[in-house]
């Protein structure tokens, strides 16, 4: 490793150190100023703050210490609203302090809450910590241009990194464990949303919050590694054109642009985000925020119903599932960029296959039922639908789809199972998509099996756990709903045999001919079925 490279890697290594280290770096001091401007409900801020009284003005060096009292409050708020509650003759009922608004108020008491050194030097800490992470992560990958571009045989699988080694699963605990703080936990990383205050309130006005934190990370994560795929694949066209087009999506439409909406007092959106991956387009509060905000907000409606029922079978019909899923896709354009090194790891069994469809598509049922019972309260009033609590299966598809599936295991799970497991296995609109694709579009991969030399680089890096070398040795189309197109398989094919290709629909699932020693045979597409 080149001395550069080995400089790069200490000063990243560093950075995530400290990174990991602020937040237990913070103190923490209660005020009833804070109190107030928190708990907004005077019925529970009468209990809160009776609990909290013990905390106020006292200053906690320990952040385990400040939660833990924290929540005996809060618990002991919320059992004393609910015995209220329950006496027959008492004059006015308190809203019970449920545990999500009771997570709420902890978390932006910790907050508001917190004091120290990163908020008295919040830009140093920033350029110690992102600033010199982004430093090292350059100087690490721009020797590679001295490296010939493509896929090589270097071992990947003996990798500790990339072939489910220690490093690789000691980088999935700590992704794993990153996206349950941030989703469930947030009051435990408060430090990381204060050393981003400087950024947020440059570009949205606010102070960052979990969200932009994560968004910002997100970003640069993209674009860093963005500069890694381009100088890998930097032989192809095509790979550099959709690797920059995923890198000016995820800045562009997913970042920038919702937090200047923000600053415009306009609801904040992502006009690249699709119904159903966007599982909450539909929920009550959104659509109330798109109709109470004039014509910026109905066109936000109007641009996110077009972009279902228009804009993707449109799309796929033409490009298949690549258009979004490789091109444009933020989850697609992480798994592009920052999970490339693990795109290998994908299982390409027939029983993953058959997981997959089940799984992917029970998902997308899930996601088309919930919105169905959120639409219905909506219009109806109504709580339930088909017998069910629309409140709970909203939540239920939240928790577990929305943060659990898409997060904790979508990304946390690239060192273990490849970078496409969300892709894979549960986005609902990859389903949509996919359905499109399989069955109403011009896109296929197409091979010439007679220049196949049965390598298996194709399947090796396949991403979606496609047995491409399968078809090809066969000279069959590949027409797989699962397949986004990325190109890797013909790129680092040393033949030539695929080719990414949107023709007329007419002999899509062209019919192979294979020929023996003594044999001329046509297959018909259902031998092939796989």
């Amino acid at each position: 490793m080149p001395i550069i490279q080995k400089a790069g890697m200490a000063l990243f290594l560093l950075a995530i150190a400290l990174l990991t280290a602020i937040p237990f770096m913070g103190q923490y001091r209660l005020t009833p100023q804070m109190v107030e401007e928190v708990v907004t409900d005077t019925g529970q801020l009468e209990y809160v703050s009776a609990e909290l009284e013990e905390m106020l003005g006292k200053t906690y060096s320990s952040k385990f210490a400040y939660i833990s009292d924290l929540d005996d409050a809060f618990s002991t708020s919320a059992t004393k609203i609910q015995d209220y509650n329950q006496i027959d003759n008492r004059e006015t009922e308190v809203n019970n302090l449920e545990e999500y608004m009771a997570g709420q108020y902890k978390f932006y008491l910790t907050r508001k809450a917190t004091t120290g050194t990163i908020q008295e030097h919040t830009g140093l800490w920033l350029l110690l910590t992102i600033g010199l992470g982004t430093l090292g992560a350059f100087l690490y990958i721009l020797p590679k241009l001295g490296l010939l571009p493509g896929i090589k045989n270097d071992h990947i699988f003996h990798s500790q990194n990339t072939g489910l080694g220690w490093i690789g699963y000691t980088i999935g605990t700590l992704l794993i464990l990153f996206y349950v703080l941030l989703y469930w936990y947030p009051e435990y990383i408060t430090e990381w949303m204060v050393l981003t205050d400087p950024i947020s309130k440059r570009i949205s006005g606010n102070e960052a919050s979990q969200w932009f934190f994560y968004g910002l990370l997100y970003t640069l994560a993209i674009l860093v590694m963005g500069v890694r795929m381009i100088i890998k694949y930097r032989h192809s066209r095509y790979h550099i054109i959709r690797t920059l087009s995923v890198m000016f999506f995820q800045t562009a439409f997913a970042f920038m642009i919702p937090e200047i909406l923000i600053r415009l007092n306009q609801p904040y959106f992502d006009f690249k985000n699709i119904w159903p991956l966007n599982y909450n387009f539909f929920f009550d509060y959104n659509i109330e925020q798109f109709t109470s905000s004039g014509s910026v907000g109905l066109f936000m409606l109007i641009w996110g119903i077009l972009l279902v029922i228009v804009a993707v079978p449109l799309f796929s019909y033409f490009y298949g599932k690549r258009w979004y899923c490789s091109w444009v896709c933020g989850c697609g354009g992480l798994a592009e960029t920052l999970g490339d090194p693990y795109r290998q790891l994908s299982n390409k069994s027939l029983k993953a296959w058959k997981v997959e469809r089940w799984m992917i598509h029970s998902v997308l049922v899930f996601a088309v039922v919930m919105t169905a019972g959120v639409l219905y309260t909506y219009f109806t009033g109504s709580g339930t639908f088909l017998f069910i609590d629309t409140y709970t299966l909203r939540a239920t598809y939240g928790f577990l789809i929305g943060a659990a599936f898409a997060g904790v295991v979508g990304v946390g799970f690239y060192p273990i199972m490849g970078n496409r497991v969300w892709c894979r296995f549960g986005c609902p609109l990859a389903a949509y998509i996919g359905i499109v694709q399989r069955f109403k579009s011009r896109f296929r991969i197409t091979t010439n099996g007679g220049q196949c030399i049965s390598c298996g680089n194709c399947s090796t890096y396949c991403e979606m756990g496609i047995d491409v070398r399968w078809y090809a040795q066969r000279g069959q189309n590949i027409v797989r709903s699962s397949c986004v197109g990325c190109g890797v398989c013909a790129s680092v094919c040393p033949r030539g045999v695929l080719k990414l290709e949107n023709g007329e629909e007419e002999g899509r699932f062209g019919k192979p001919i294979l020929i023996g020693n003594n044999s001329v045979q046509v297959f018909s597409d259902l031998d092939y079925i796989r």
